[in-house]
């Protein structure tokens, strides 16, 4: 058989009819993965029902975003840094040991409460100080400042 231009058009027809037929084939088996499994008669259906699910998520990605958004808030003052710090203030007179503390709790901003307690052998004595942005109006001992200065490395 010589391969003249009219047997060259006939093959090159017959494998282009080939190619096509295996890409419908393709086709078909896409579609049906598509719509296996699903109770819907047509693709307008399925496309209706996939874009009331685009919607339903859309409203769930918005009621979520402002959730977190007071979530976050809520977070910023509430208590985040815990500290406590034992001392002896009575050290070198035989008296009291490591029973004192003094313990901070504070927010992001450095707001919050240190309490402190000295313990001796007739007594305890305990304090509360308000903290806003590190810092107290009344004064603080070195045990209270230093336990301050560490919740406020951990915080930054």
């Amino acid at each position: 058989m010589l391969l003249t231009s009219t047997n060259i058009i006939i093959l090159s027809l017959i494998l282009l009819n080939i190619i096509i037929g295996l890409l419908l084939l393709r086709t078909e088996l896409r579609l049906k993965k598509l719509f296996q499994g699903k109770k819907i008669s047509n693709l307008e259906t399925l496309l209706s029902t996939l874009h009331k699910d685009v919607q339903d998520f859309h409203i769930f990605k918005k009621e979520s975003i402002a959730g977190m958004q007071l979530l976050n808030e809520k977070i910023v003052k509430s208590i985040r840094g815990v500290g406590l710090v034992r001392f002896n203030p009575f050290k070198g007179k035989g008296f009291g040991g490591d029973q004192s503390f003094a313990s901070v709790f504070l927010n992001d901003d450095g707001d919050g409460v240190i309490i402190s307690s000295i313990y001796s052998r007739d007594r305890v004595s305990t304090y509360a100080k308000p903290i806003k942005n590190f810092e107290s109006t009344y004064d603080l001992s070195t045990e209270e400042q230093k336990v301050i200065t560490n919740v406020k490395k951990e915080l930054l």
